[in-house]
């Protein structure tokens, strides 16, 4: 897939920069041909042609075509979504259900959240870890009912989390375990975020969604179809991520927009990447990879009491060290000066000694100031803490600062 969209780039570039003549000509018709065969190869949601009627700007994303903006700019559509509301097509995302009378048990080996603890209808954040107490990804997990887990896992490590689930879970079924999947592809997810989300949503449902608080979970009938609601995000906002019979996905998306009176647009990948750092939350691939413990990541508090105690996940050992003893790397929160740090830039001390390394950086529209995140040695993760990133050659005044940069607005109840 790599080597393909490459391809396609190089068409584009091509054409736009060859001169005239036959071979040139015949040169660009090749090119073109790998750039539609790249495209080809992208799968797409059932939105696809509502966003490109929109506007919506297509790139390729964990194998998907999925907008990255639409025609009001990244930093209008932030923020917008912190003034009104987003939505946004999460549809390249993995939902799966996990059934049986010991899919909690099944879950807890592979996790660290406290599944059992949860109320039904409530779920968590929680971490799918190996055998180091690495993060293989990190996933909203729902406890529906004790039979009945429902999880979403990111699109770019669909193929890797599916194959260690299941290979989990033939071990389990042949000792005699009661679990079965079924994976979600016939829902669409939206994401629905911002102060208005709310408001707009409650025009679709019956549901009183004042009673529905964050992390809830509930199966209900939005805009006449039967939808998974949960009230959760990745903006820091207040919002629900809705999943949706696919055949059903674009009047939802059309209702929604509509009941907001335009207030709610469309936003694409490229201001959700903006919220989500202005919210301190990680990004799989940037802020957390299969050699960084939830611990590290600043996410000991996804591992529930009792697993503490108890461990019985995947990397326990490990994991359940670092929590008595102190990682040797965290996760930081970063002011900088100069020019926006963006990932793998190196952090340095004063001495230019290299101290760790920022893994998500830009500049935010809400603050107006650049913020980054990234990990840096133990002891030197306090807030105030001051440094410098080297960005193009050149190193810039930082200071470690607490997370979330902007205040997250999340509706725990009147």
């Amino acid at each position: 897939m790599r080597g393909l969209l490459a391809c396609a780039t190089l068409a584009r570039r091509a054409a736009a920069s060859s001169g005239g003549g036959a071979a040139t000509a015949t040169a660009r018709r090749h090119l073109a041909g790998a750039a539609e065969a790249a495209e080809a190869e992208l799968k797409k949601t059932a939105l696809y042609d509502f966003h490109v009627a929109h506007g919506g700007k297509m790139v390729p994303f964990a194998g998907w075509s999925m907008p990255i903006q639409y025609k009001d700019s990244i930093m209008d559509s932030t923020l917008n979504c912190r003034a009104n509301g987003s939505l946004f097509d999460v549809s390249h995302m993995c939902g799966l259900s996990l059934h049986g009378s010991q899919a909690i048990p099944f879950l807890e080996s592979l996790v660290v959240a406290d599944v059992a603890a949860l109320k039904d209808g409530t779920g968590s954040l929680t971490v799918f870890t190996n055998d180091k107490g690495g993060a293989i990804d990190d996933s909203v997990v729902t406890k529906v009912t004790d039979k009945h887990i429902y999880l979403v896992v990111n699109a770019g490590c669909r193929d890797k989390d599916l194959a260690h689930i299941g290979a989990h879970m033939e071990a389990f079924q042949k000792k005699g375990g009661d679990v079965k999947w079924h994976i979600h592809d016939e829902r669409s997810l939206l994401a629905l975020q911002g102060p208005l989300a709310a408001p707009t949503l409650q025009y679709l449902t019956k549901e009183d969604l004042s009673k529905m608080y964050f992390s809830d979970f509930k199966i209900i009938e939005i805009n006449g179809s039967t939808c998974f609601l949960t009230r959760t995000g990745y903006t820091g906002e207040d919002g629900f991520e809705i999943s949706v019979p696919s055949e059903n996905a674009v009047d939802l998306a059309k209702a929604l927009l509509e009941k907001s009176e335009g207030k709610v647009r469309l936003t694409g990948l490229g201001a959700r990447d903006s919220l989500r750092l202005e919210a301190g939350l990680c990004l799989y691939g940037n802020d957390m990879e299969q050699h960084v413990t939830p611990v590290e990541a600043g996410l000991s508090w996804a591992i529930g009491k009792r697993r503490k105690a108890e461990g019985g996940f995947l990397g326990a050992d490990v994991i359940l060290k670092q929590l008595k003893e102190g990682p040797k790397i965290r996760r930081v929160g970063i002011f900088s000066q100069g020019p926006p740090p963006r990932s793998h830039s190196e952090i340095v001390s004063s001495t230019g000694e290299n101290i760790g390394e920022v893994t998500s950086g830009g500049f935010s529209p809400c603050l107006k100031k650049n913020i980054a995140m990234g990990y840096v040695k133990n002891g030197l993760h306090k807030a105030g803490t001051e440094f410098k990133v080297v960005v193009r050659g050149k190193s810039y005044d930082a200071v470690v600062t607490k997370m979330p940069f902007v205040p997250t607005k999340y509706y725990k109840g009147p």
